[in-house]
């Protein structure tokens, strides 16, 4: 079997589930190539090295350059905050490589657009972590609004709600600073309900109307020193108008006590409606007004091996799928996106409509009037 050579950059939360997908996916999916996990780069070596032993790498770097520049490394993988992502992505695809990595792709529209324009001169594959559109509920949602079965979508709602940063005490870090991070909640996680809304309903949103809202206003700093302004919004929401009629909106929050996995959405059609939400990501709510009058009302149905790439994991319905399988099946898309098996979503290209629709969710909050979304 041919090999596909990983360059890991990145040791935290989602360098560790990177690495477990990379390890565990071809023991799930009959691939073209099977990943080696070859270079993990993290700041600190000692970690490094720790984790590269932990995780199954060959090797360790405290030097993500010469990581990009190894001449043993096919794919570069940027698990890196998110200030980073746009040097490290030029100098992999500068050198020849493919990269896959984590959302946001940029801190704002043109830098992710550079990154396009870099990647498809260059001719290397490109693909981005908005890793739950990969679960097998969300991509049934998808099939069932494809196929007309709950009639023209007339409205989308979504939200990605979590409490990650709820405590005030909780420290100031690269989160919360502008130039690192980029937009707050809206970018970290309101990201992915965005890219959601645009994957279920097959529409581009083309207007927004957005409020945003900081809410803690200070932190404190992590040495104890004092407390430092937080320079990017806790929460925000936004109206959306669709090039195809449909409207919507969505919201996310990064301090809505009590939710650890908040995302959910409903889509309503002219014969009937989805309910999801991520807490519960292997059941789908589905309601068919076609039903007779006494039998209408929301199905629950179980995620199984009719759905779309669950049996790889289960021959049983009912069972379950986990946050960590979405990125095995993301980095199977990347394996057969690579060898030209299938088409890679979201690309860089797509994953720069993400930005733009940040930034103009931005500029409405600021101009308090509705944006269109540049094309």
């Amino acid at each position: 079997m041919k090999t596909l050579n990983i360059g890991l950059i990145g040791t935290g939360f989602m360098g560790k589930a990177h690495a477990v997908a990379l390890n565990a996916v071809s023991s799930i999916f009959d691939l073209p190539a099977r990943p080696v996990c070859e270079l993990l780069a993290d700041a600190d070596l000692a970690r490094a090295k720790s984790r590269a032993s932990a995780w199954g790498f060959a090797r360790a770097t405290d030097d993500w350059r010469a990581l990009v520049a190894d001449s043993r490394v096919d794919v570069v993988d940027i698990c890196a905050p998110n200030f980073l992502h746009k040097e490290i992505a030029l100098a992999a695809i500068a050198a020849g490589k493919h990269v896959y990595a984590e959302k946001p792709l940029a801190l704002c529209t043109a830098d992710a657009e550079e990154m396009v324009e870099a990647a498809e001169r260059a001719g290397v594959k490109t693909l981005v972590g908005f890793n739950y559109i990969r679960n097998s509920a969300t991509q049934l949602a998808r099939e069932i609004v494809m196929r007309g079965e709950i009639g023209e979508l007339v409205h989308f709602r979504g939200r990605h709600n979590e409490d990650y940063l709820l405590d005030p005490q909780k420290p100031h870090d690269w989160h919360t600073m502008r130039a690192m991070a980029g937009a707050g909640a809206l970018g970290d996680i309101g990201s992915h309900i965005l890219n959601m809304a645009e994957f279920l309903t097959g529409q581009r949103i083309t207007e927004v109307c957005g409020q945003l809202q900081t809410v803690i206003a200070s932190r404190p700093e992590a040495d104890g020193a004092g407390m430092a302004a937080v320079e990017n919004d806790d929460q925000a929401q936004a109206m959306l108008r669709f090039d195809r009629g449909l409207m919507g909106n969505i919201e996310t929050s990064r301090i809505a006590a009590g939710r650890k996995m908040g995302l959910a959405y409903t889509l309503t059609g002219t014969r009937g409606a989805i309910v999801f939400d991520q807490e519960r990501m292997s059941e789908l709510q589905l309601y068919r007004a076609d039903d007779a009058t006494g039998r209408r009302g929301f199905t629950t149905l179980l995620a199984g091996p009719e759905h779309p790439d669950y049996a790889a994991f289960s021959p049983a319905p009912g069972h379950g799928l986990g946050y960590n399988d979405q990125k095995i099946i993301e980095v199977r898309d990347l394996i057969e996106g690579i060898f030209g098996q299938r088409s890679l979503y979201p690309d860089f290209r797509e994953a720069a409509r993400v930005n733009r629709l940040i930034d103009a969710i931005e500029k409405s909050d600021k101009t308090r009037q509705w944006v269109q979304v540049a094309s």
